[in-house]
């Protein structure tokens, strides 16, 4: 991952306005915590206890998760306990991790100091502890990290740099660089490696949120240095061309109606794959109706002012039976909403606008709205709009016709008019 320099930050903020969310505030570009703060906060996070059960090590429920490093075997991280309730998912998110930093063909220690730069803007010691952690396991890493923690970032290659300026950037503020600052990255980077940046600013922006809310205690292993080249990586070949409709029917062997998130997904395999297989688990016994995890997913679209996903869940809700009446009241504010649909819909745009900002009270609120499941259902719905914003607006997709069309005829003109 690449970092842009720490101290002047605003350098890479993304110019344009930000739309309002529904309650008439503007969305919070988070200011930077030094990583030495980050790793004091990580000490004292070290048997805290968690705003959700976590199952113990012992669960069967973690027979399938592999560790990042191989020297942790048996060691089950909190943020794969806290997903036990979900069958099959903690595997499947150990898996997504050690992909989105191990696969592909921008190295991984670029992508650990945009994770760790991430952790800065979004207030997460947990988060930053284990990225601290990988980093110090090559020389490369050690040198990254140094430079993070100097404030000393333009000392770097500046393909690091660069890298870590998208991160900075799309952190802030959902549409990413812009149009000449994201020229820059081009320069250095081909597209599915820009698809691959891309994804790793989604994914913890997703991982920071979900670790923060939940509290999660920092686990003692994390704060102990592995050994050295713990991990290998050799770089996949990448693939620059435009997924077509050809290339997506003869892999999947049928006829194709695929929406461009997908289309840019696939530029890096094993990253969308395991995307996938995370986003799949637990789907045979969901707690909270597809409807109010699409208003989840709408108020945070509409809190990042992300034109591609909030289009999208227009068109969504719409299918569900969701009235345009219900749709307009709701782009002003909250008062068209059930009771249980304000209740995740206040949580979703609080962690969205405030990383780190959500409480016990706010958790227990939640809780005791949806359940144990259920709260997990939510945060994880809303955790994946802070990744799903910033890959979409962040690489500015076009929206599909079908898309488009829906929400004119829901709003009587077109986004943010």
């Amino acid at each position: 991952m690449r970092l842009l320099p720490l101290v002047p930050v605003t350098v890479f903020c993304v110019g344009g306005g930000l739309l309002f969310g529904a309650d008439g505030e503007r969305p919070v570009k988070p200011s930077s915590i030094s990583v030495s703060m980050l790793e004091d906060q990580a000490q004292r996070r070290v048997g805290t206890k968690a705003r959700i059960d976590l199952a113990p090590e012992t669960s069967e429920a973690f027979r399938d998760v592999e560790p990042v490093l191989a020297s942790d075997k048996g060691r089950i991280p909190n943020y794969a306990r806290a997903v036990a309730p979900l069958k099959g998912t903690p595997g499947a998110f150990s898996q997504l991790v050690y992909t989105f930093l191990y696969a592909g063909s921008v190295e991984p220690e670029t992508k650990m100091a945009m994770a760790l730069r991430m952790s800065q803007l979004n207030g997460s010691p947990y988060a930053a502890a284990h990225v601290i952690r990988l980093l110090r396991t090559t020389s490369r890493g050690k040198t990254l990290l140094a430079a993070l923690k100097s404030n000393s970032v333009s000392t770097l290659p500046e393909a690091d740099q660069r890298a870590l300026a998208y991160a900075d950037a799309a952190t802030r503020e959902v549409h990413g660089l812009n149009d000449a600052e994201f020229q820059k990255v081009r320069a250095l980077y081909n597209d599915s490696q820009i698809v691959e940046l891309t994804f790793t600013v989604c994914l913890f922006n997703y991982f920071t949120r979900f670790v923060e809310a939940l509290n999660l205690p920092v686990e003692p292993w994390a704060l102990e240095t592995p050994a050295p080249s713990a991990a290998k990586w050799t770089p996949d070949p990448a693939r620059v061309s435009l997924v077509s409709d050809a290339e997506i029917a003869f892999a999947k062997g049928t006829s194709v109606s695929t929406v461009n998130s997908q289309r840019a997904m696939m530029r890096v395999p094993a990253l969308a794959a395991a995307f996938r297989g995370f986003g799949g688990g637990g789907r045979d016994s969901e707690a909270v109706s597809r409807e109010i995890k699409l208003q989840v997913s709408f108020a945070v679209s509409m809190a990042n002012g992300c034109r591609y996903c909030t289009l999208h869940q227009v068109q969504g809700l719409r299918r569900l039976g969701v009235s345009p009446s219900k749709l307009v009241a709701m782009k002003k504010d909250d008062d068209a909403l059930t009771s249980r649909e304000k209740v995740a819909v206040v949580f979703a745009r609080k962690l969205t606008r405030e990383p780190s900002g959500i409480t016990d009270g706010d958790y227990a609120a939640l809780r005791q709205e949806f359940g144990e499941q259920g709260a997990l259902e939510v945060l994880m719905q809303t955790c994946n709009f802070a990744f799903m914003n910033r890959f979409t607006d962040g690489l500015r997709l076009p929206s599909e016709d079908a898309a488009i069309q829906i929400y004119r005829e829901t709003y009587g003109a077109d986004f943010g008019r």
